[in-house]
């Protein structure tokens, strides 16, 4: 087996067994603006959907949190990261998110 192949196995196995997880994250789940106009899905599997207005699906990506703190890697390149200051409520890129 070509070590491309093992390496790409190995990474498939680890995305598996993360999004087989029975114990989400406490902060999975829907964010949304106080307008409803931006709105941020952390699955439990450790990637993210965010919509702005009627655009369902405007950025896709992957997310981890450490302590109080979630970085967000996007599919298209672009990093952005938030502190989440109470229970529910998210502080990120100089909007706030409340749980939904």
């Amino acid at each position: 087996m070509e070590k491309s192949t093992m390496l790409t196995a190995a990474l498939l196995a680890t995305v598996a067994e993360f999004a087989r997880r029975d114990d989400p994250h406490p902060y999975s789940g829907l964010w949304v603006t106080a307008d409803n106009r931006i709105r941020h899905e952390l699955l439990p599997n450790g990637r993210y959907v965010e919509a702005r207005g009627n655009q369902e699906r405007a950025y896709e990506g992957r997310y981890e949190i450490t302590g109080t703190h979630i970085d967000y890697w996007d599919d298209s390149g672009f990093t952005a990261d938030g502190e989440f200051v109470e229970p529910d409520v998210l502080q990120h890129a100089g909007m706030t998110f409340f749980r939904k």
